[in-house]
């Protein structure tokens, strides 16, 4: 163990301050347990093993979700494809009715000027006395 001197100057003149540090044994024994700890664990793992059934399991199980993850994908794209059909089909309809409208609205003023052009023209009454 070594003591540790830190000169510090006051405004009186020069003061010596020992700093004495022990060394911590109390970490090294911690980081030794866990170390300890970590193998252990490790061997376990290791002689536990797994079997090929487990890891068949596993297999079909990540193969069961990336066929969910794909469907549902498809799903929604199958989704947003409707989506934007519905909209075209409606903006087409909601075109195809005020095409009508307008037609109608000319067979309308044409109709009342051929039914003007065809009634006769009655005289205006003369004034009366």
């Amino acid at each position: 163990m070594s003591d540790q001197y830190e000169r510090t100057t006051l405004a009186g003149g020069p003061v010596e301050k020992i700093i004495v540090r022990r060394g911590a044994g109390a970490g090294w024994w911690v980081a030794a347990l866990v170390a300890i700890v970590a193998i252990v664990a490790l061997f376990i793992l290791v002689s536990r093993g797994t079997s090929g059934d487990a890891i068949q399991a596993a297999h079909d199980q990540g193969a069961n979700e990336a066929n969910l993850v794909n469907a549902a994908t498809s799903a929604q794209q199958a989704a947003s494809v409707a989506a934007q059909s519905a909209q075209d089909a409606a903006a087409g309809a909601a075109r195809a009715n005020e095409a009508a409208a307008v037609r109608a609205g000319r067979d309308a003023i044409n109709a009342a000027e051929a039914a003007r052009a065809a009634a006769p023209v009655e005289p205006e009454p003369a004034p009366q006395p």
